[in-house]
């Protein structure tokens, strides 16, 4: 027998099924600022879902529950609080760049030139333009994973992060500390 041989073999990668591959959690990447964002964003009769990317890559997913008096509230309404919410929660990398919406919702791609807004939209239209935006009608079919977490927003997936970004913090001295994994939030404190 050939050691080589022996040992090429012993070090094969593992196999990786398709069950594994859908229960591992996503990776996600940090950020550029070389270039625009985009968001994905669904609502349904339960909760509100979102995913911000840059490149084709995920960079963060985001969902809620509606809240109880959110429930009746008309589909239009729905869609345009689904795009408020990850405004408001990806403020700190969408403020002054550029960023393309995806919704399944048609008339929210006129939203800018609609005569008659309720007060709520009105508002949420002054937001809006605080933003870059430019949003586009993105057929629900094709709109995934942003329509997965609007119906399943009680369930949170785990996150991986790359084994780069922890080496980078490791060479950075930077140590991380998680607390308060209670529920669904937990927080997160860095320091040098």
């Amino acid at each position: 027998m050939d050691p080589a041989k022996v040992e090429a073999i012993t070090k094969w990668p593992r196999l990786t099924s398709v069950t594994e591959r859908l229960v591992s959690a996503p990776v996600l990447t940090l950020p550029s600022r070389s270039g625009g964002f985009q968001i994905y964003s669904d609502a349904s009769k339960k909760g509100l879902g979102c995913v911000l990317m840059q490149h084709g890559k995920v960079i963060a997913y985001a969902s809620r529950q509606l809240k109880p008096y959110e429930v009746n509230d008309p589909t239009n309404d729905l869609e345009l609080a689904a795009v408020v919410f990850a405004l408001k929660i990806w403020r700190h990398y969408l403020y002054g760049e550029s960023c393309d919406i995806f919704t399944d919702h048609k008339s929210l791609k006129y939203i800018f030139t609609q005569r008659e807004l309720n007060m709520r939209q009105r508002r949420w239209l002054e937001l809006l333009k605080d933003y870059d935006t430019n949003i586009q009608y993105h057929l629900g079919k094709a709109n995934v994973v942003a329509d997965a977490l609007s119906r399943n927003s009680g369930i949170i997936a785990g996150i991986k992060v790359e084994e780069e970004i922890i080496r980078d913090l490791e060479r950075l001295g930077i140590e991380l500390y998680v607390s308060g994994q209670h529920g669904y939030w937990a927080s997160l404190r860095i320091e040098p």
